[in-house]
């Protein structure tokens, strides 16, 4: 993309064990599974998805030494991304065990290995800047010591900081929620993680029970960007995505797509997103290109199947002609910028 600004990934890479099985067996029970999968998961997607969009990605985060980490660590090299620490001694990275049934409901049961384990000064050797984009994660307001690390240094960076609640956002500590969106600087949600933070905020109202049209998207996160004070991505799969700031919003629609496996499309959305953003585009076009490699990773099996860049840059072209209000999505940007 041409310029020195870096994302710069403060989350946990860890590896997702799947299997496919027809139901859960009864306690005490064992069944055979039909196939399973292992491989890097977590926001190793993230960064994949960020690092063929053309990022400079770093990870600032720990990785293990056994077979779990030795994993995420050739899987992200790969990647062309860059791990800016060791693997911890004595420790492995851990999984999650996804269990997927017939109706694909996924069941998952996680471990805590070494990506649980982040000291301060391991983020603060990621030398953020302003150009930079620091992404945080959910999930690590739930380990106590990456929740102090990060509240200790969030707020002594100028970085543009993109904040994903996770699905675990209701279990985070309520301090440490506060202070991560006081310092967000861009809150990119689905609608069920929008709506329990708008539960825990006591904005529930900013939210419909559900969405009919994608219209509906852009007028709630405007609302939510409002009383979140930073401003607010609300995804809502294939119905598209709506992007507030506290004084205007504006609706994203949809790559129409044939969906195979929808795991990992917030994944490859919130890459492609902080990867253009690093590269200066504004919110609309990132946006829009997010979007687009998000539908075309579901088009493929697996969770980290986000498209290259000029893969993106081709769809997005299509789809850009497709649609009379394009210029106006592509203008839209974050406060600062406008």
């Amino acid at each position: 993309m041409g310029n020195a600004a870096r994302f710069i990934n403060t989350g946990q890479a860890i590896v997702d064990v799947v299997l496919r099985i027809d139901a859960l067996p009864e306690p005490g029970g064992d069944i055979f599974a039909s196939g399973y999968q292992m491989s890097p998961g977590g926001d190793f997607n993230v960064m994949a998805a960020a690092a063929r969009e053309g990022a400079r990605v770093v990870y600032a985060g720990s990785i293990g030494s056994g077979h779990f980490g030795s994993l995420v660590r050739e899987a992200l090299l790969a990647e062309n991304v860059e791990v800016l620490h060791a693997p911890v001694a004595e420790l492995d990275t851990g999984f999650c065990v996804a269990l997927v049934d017939s109706t694909a409901e996924r069941t998952f049961i996680s471990t805590v290995g070494a990506e649980g384990e982040v000291e301060v000064s391991q983020y603060e050797a990621a030398g953020a800047t302003p150009h930079d984009v620091v992404y945080v994660s959910g999930y690590s307001l739930v380990h106590p010591r990456n929740r102090a690390a990060l509240c200790s240094w969030l707020p002594r960076i100028d970085s543009l900081v993109i904040v994903d609640p996770s699905p675990v956002i209701a279990d985070v500590d309520e301090g440490a929620f506060r202070a991560v969106l006081r310092r967000a600087d861009v809150w990119t949600t689905n609608a069920r993680e929008a709506r329990i933070v708008a539960e825990r905020l006591g904005v529930a109202d900013c939210l419909p029970e559900s969405f009919a049209r994608g219209e509906e998207l852009s007028e709630a996160a405007e609302k939510l960007a409002k009383a979140f004070g930073c401003t607010v991505i609300l995804r809502s799969g294939s119905l598209g995505v709506g992007l507030g700031i506290s004084n205007g919003s504006i609706f994203v629609p949809p790559l129409k797509v044939e969906a195979v496996d929808s795991n990992g499309a917030g994944d490859a959305h919130t890459g492609v997103l902080a990867a253009n953003l690093a590269a200066g585009r504004t919110l609309g076009v990132a946006a829009a290109r997010a979007g687009i490699a998000a539908a075309m990773a579901v088009t493929k099996e697996g969770p980290a199947t986000s498209p290259n860049s000029e893969e993106t840059s081709r769809a997005y072209r299509d789809w850009a002609a497709g649609f009379p209000n394009a210029e106006q999505i592509e203008a839209f940007d974050l406060p600062s910028a406008s």
